[in-house]
């Protein structure tokens, strides 16, 4: 995918992602002073306590640090996983459509994917069906990969609890892809260990929302990611004096969870003021994800229009505007401007 670049000077407004957030200056303080070791021996004690910080705030026993959420993600499910088995999952979920196809590739895992309903949920008699019978002819349904949000979308605890426990009845491991949990538990209004209920590992990103440079988390039991670190190691993910960034999620899990109202404060803004311009379809955000529809006659024109003022965002007839820490209030006042612009001027 392409993304319109700004091609003035103006002052940049980058709403393509969260994952382009830059580390706050007290997150470089606490980077610079961090103690590290060497992370692969076990005796970095930045990262065991941000392993161990993270696993208790969500109500686990272990955690593990890694690079990125497309590793964390694919650790948990080859550790959930044997060659030849299969996860169920949704046709939009991360793990499923983003990440390189790396459990089918390297794991040797099928998925089966399944269409997501309209709020982001597998509907249950799809998942039921799905679940393949002991039978030499098919691969084994080994484990349930859910995602919150999805799409921004913070699944009904109501489905979460239902399509767990139906998992574990049956004898399915249960994963959750939690890249933005943070954010699904600042829209409840809820603990991170309550939004992590009900599954047997959960991945959970700190580069994205929570501003970190680098990282997610894995968590489950302490056997679990005992077999996990072997994965880690296998997959390249062993760092060394990683303790400079663990620091960084240390203090991004501190400092930048609660502040995830602001984004979905400015989400929900950004959102009433492009659906009051003409040609824009706005799907009303549940956190920091706007989803726009632009009439394709003024796609292209559009999308260079904030791009020429500054503004980056991703796509262009179908476009997604993500709110972070770096594009604030002010941001996106300046950024309905520029967008009201583009049609006064026509």
């Amino acid at each position: 995918m392409s993304y319109p670049q700004a091609t003035t000077g103006f002052k940049l407004y980058d709403f393509r992602s969260d994952t382009v957030t830059k580390p706050t200056p007290g997150m470089v303080a606490a980077m610079a002073a961090a103690q590290v070791g060497d992370d692969v021996w076990g005796d970095d004690p930045s990262v065991n306590r941000l392993q161990a910080v993270a696993a208790e705030r969500l109500g686990f026993e272990a955690g593990l640090f890694a690079p990125s959420g497309t590793q964390s993600n694919l650790i948990g499910l080859l550790t959930h996983c044997q060659r030849g088995d299969e996860y169920l999952v949704g046709q939009e979920a991360h793990t499923y459509r983003y990440e390189g196809g790396g459990a089918a590739v390297l794991g040797s895992i099928q998925p089966q994917p399944l269409e997501n309903a309209d709020d982001g949920s597998i509907p249950l008699d799809k998942l039921r069906k799905a679940v393949k019978p002991i039978d030499p002819h098919f691969a084994r349904t080994r484990l349930l990969a859910l995602e919150n949000t999805i799409g921004g979308k913070v699944l009904p605890a109501s489905y979460v609890q239902a399509a767990t426990d139906w998992a574990h009845s049956i004898g399915l491991a249960t994963h959750l892809d939690g890249a933005r949990l943070c954010n699904a538990a600042v829209q409840r209004g809820l603990a991170l260990s309550d939004m992590a209920r009900g599954f047997d590992s959960v991945s959970i990103c700190l580069s994205k929302g929570l501003g970190a440079p680098v990282g997610s988390l894995l968590l489950g039991s302490r056997d679990f990611i005992t077999k996990a670190k072997r994965w880690r190691k296998m997959l390249g993910g062993g760092m060394r004096q990683a303790g400079f960034l663990a620091a960084a999620g240390l203090y991004a899990l501190d400092h930048h969870v609660e502040r995830l109202a602001d984004d979905h404060r400015n989400a929900a803004r950004l959102a009433e003021g492009l659906a009051a311009l003409p040609g824009l379809t706005v799907t009303p955000p549940h956190t920091n994800i706007v989803f726009v529809d632009v009439d394709e006659k003024i796609a292209t024109d559009f999308s260079s229009h904030l791009a020429k003022h500054g503004v980056l965002i991703s796509g262009r007839d179908q476009q997604r505007w993500v709110t972070h820490l770096d594009v604030d209030a002010d941001a996106v006042e300046a950024t309905l401007r520029i967008a009201q612009a583009y049609f006064e001027g026509r």
